[in-house]
C-alpha cells in the first residue's frame, strides 16, 4: 500500500511538471510572436515614410520650379559712350633744367664796397650785382690816359720838326741824316700812342670787371659773399648763381620702344610736350620738344629728349621733378567710354552694351589708351551706345537690365551670382 502511494505521488509530481513547462512554453511562444508582430509593425512603417519621402523628392523639382519667381531686371548704372578729341600721348618722368645757368666769379682783385641785389631777385642783363673797390683800377686807367697825353704831345711836335727838315732839305739847308731820323723818331712816338691807347682799354677793362653785372636775365640765388670780403681774381669763387627759366627746358626719358613713334611724329611737325605736377592731375604748362638725344642709355633701356617752354608764368622752377606727356597726335571724334566699363575676358577686353530691349550684350573692343578714367576705344562700338558702368558682376548676356542713378555698393545689397542661375537666393 505504502509503495502504490509513492507511486502516485511522484506521478502527480511528474504531471505538475509537465504542466508548468508547457505553461512557459506558452508564455514563451506569446513573447516571440509579439515581438514578430512589433517588427512587422515597424517594417511597414519605414517602408511607408520611404515611399512618402521618394514621392516627396521626385515631386519636388516640379513645386520648385512652379513656386521659383521669376527675376527681375538688374539694376545698373550705364553712361554713353562720346565722340570727342582725344590726344594720344606718351608718359615719362623729368627734371625742369635752366635754359641758362651762370656762376658769377671775379676776373680782379678787391673788396667787396656794395651788394646790389637781393637773394631770389629777378634781374636782367648788364644789371649791378657786386660792386669791388674801384680806385685802384681807376688811377691806372688815369696814370693811362696821362701817358697818352703826353706821347701825343710828343708826336705832335715830332711831326713838326720832321715837317720843317723835310723843307729844308729842298733847299739843301738840313742832311738827309738828320730828316731820317726825325722820320724814325715820329713812328716812334706814333707806337708809344698806340701803346697808352691799349694800356687805357686795359685798365678800362680793369674798372669795368670791378662791377660785376649780371650776364643773362634770370634769378639770382643764395649769395655766398658779404659786404667787405676780399675777391681774388680768378680763382673760380662762386659769389652767386644766376638761372634762366624763361625759357626753361624739361629733360624726361622715354622707353627705347617708343622712339620711333616719336621721331615719326616729329617729321610731321612740331610735337607738344605737356608738364604735369607729381600728381600727374596738375597741368602747368605747354612746350614744344627740341631734340631727342643721340644715344640710348643701355642700363635702363631709355632715352632722354628734351622740351622747351616759355614759362612766362613761371610755373616750372629748375630741379623740379613733373611728369611730361608728349603728345604724338590726337584722334578727332574718337569713341570713349568710362574706363569703369571696360571689362576684360578670355577673349580680350569687352563692355556690357545695353540694347533696345534694354538686354545686356557683351560687346568686344579694343583699348588705345586710357587717360583721367577715360578709355578710347576701337571696335563696333558706336557714338550714343549705351554702356554698362557699374554692375557688371551680376550680368550675363541677354539678361535685362534697369538703368540707376545709384545703387548702393554691390557687395551688400545684390548677390554674387549672376542672373539666371541656381544661386539667385
Amino acid at each position: 500500500m505504502i509503495i502504490v502511494h509513492e507511486h502516485l505521488i511522484g506521478f502527480l509530481a511528474l504531471g505538475q511538471n509537465q504542466a508548468i513547462k508547457r505553461r512557459t512554453l506558452l508564455k514563451q511562444g506569446s513573447v516571440l510572436q509579439k515581438a514578430f508582430m512589433f517588427r512587422l509593425r515597424l517594417m511597414l512603417a519605414l517602408l511607408g515614410a520611404a515611399g512618402l519621402g521618394a514621392a516627396l523628392y521626385f515631386s519636388w523639382p516640379e513645386r520648385t520650379k512652379a513656386a521659383r519667381p521669376v527675376p527681375g531686371p538688374v539694376p545698373v548704372m550705364a553712361a554713353k559712350a562720346e565722340a570727342k578729341d582725344v590726344p594720344i600721348i606718351l608718359r615719362g618722368l623729368g627734371i625742369v633744367t635752366a635754359f641758362n645757368t651762370v656762376a658769377v666769379t671775379s676776373r680782379v682783385e678787391g673788396a667787396i664796397t656794395k651788394i646790389n641785389f637781393k637773394e631770389g631777385q629777378y634781374v636782367r642783363t648788364g644789371d649791378l650785382l657786386i660792386q669791388l673797390d674801384p680806385r685802384p683800377f681807376q688811377a691806372a686807367l688815369d696814370q693811362a690816359s696821362a701817358n697818352l697825353a703826353k706821347d701825343q704831345a710828343t708826336l705832335a711836335n715830332a711831326k713838326v720838326d720832321l715837317s720843317r727838315y723835310s723843307s729844308l732839305l729842298t733847299h739843301s739847308f738840313a742832311p738827309e741824316q738828320q730828316v731820317a731820323t726825325q722820320k724814325t723818331t715820329v713812328q716812334q712816338t706814333e707806337a708809344a700812342v698806340q701803346s697808352d691807347e691799349a694800356a687805357i682799354k686795359a685798365a678800362q677793362l680793369n674798372v669795368d670787371y670791378a662791377a660785376l653785372r649780371s650776364p643773362i636775365d634770370g634769378v639770382t640765388g643764395i649769395r655766398h659773399v658779404d659786404i667787405g670780403n676780399l675777391i681774388q681774381a680768378n680763382n673760380q669763387q662762386n659769389l652767386v648763381t644766376i638761372t634762366q627759366i624763361e625759357p626753361i627746358y624739361v629733360i624726361f626719358t622715354l622707353p627705347e620702344v617708343d622712339i620711333d613713334r616719336v621721331r615719326q611724329a616729329m617729321k610731321e611737325g612740331s610735337l607738344k610736350v605737356e608738364a604735369y605736377a607729381s600728381d600727374d592731375k596738375r597741368k602747368l604748362s605747354e612746350g614744344v620738344l627740341d631734340l631727342i638725344d643721340n644715344a640710348v642709355d643701355p642700363t635702363t633701356g631709355t632715352v632722354k629728349l628734351k622740351a622747351e617752354f616759355e614759362n612766362a608764368d613761371q610755373t616750372l622752377w629748375p630741379g623740379q621733378f613733373v611728369n611730361a606727356h608728349a603728345v604724338l597726335r590726337t584722334v578727332k571724334d574718337g569713341v570713349t567710354i568710362p574706363a569703369a566699363a571696360v571689362q576684360t575676358g578670355p577673349n580680350g577686353a569687352f563692355t556690357y552694351k545695353i540694347d533696345d530691349e534694354s538686354k545686356a550684350v557683351m560687346q568686344p573692343i579694343t583699348v588705345v589708351q586710357t587717360e583721367e578714367n577715360l578709355a578710347l576705344v576701337s571696335g563696333a562700338l558706336k557714338a550714343g551706345d549705351q554702356v554698362i558702368t557699374i554692375g557688371q558682376f551680376r550680368l550675363q548676356p541677354g539678361v535685362k537690365v534697369r538703368v540707376e542713378d545709384h545703387i548702393l555698393d554691390a557687395g551688400q545689397t545684390l548677390s554674387d551670382a549672376p542672373v539666371g542661375t541656381d544661386g539667385v537666393q
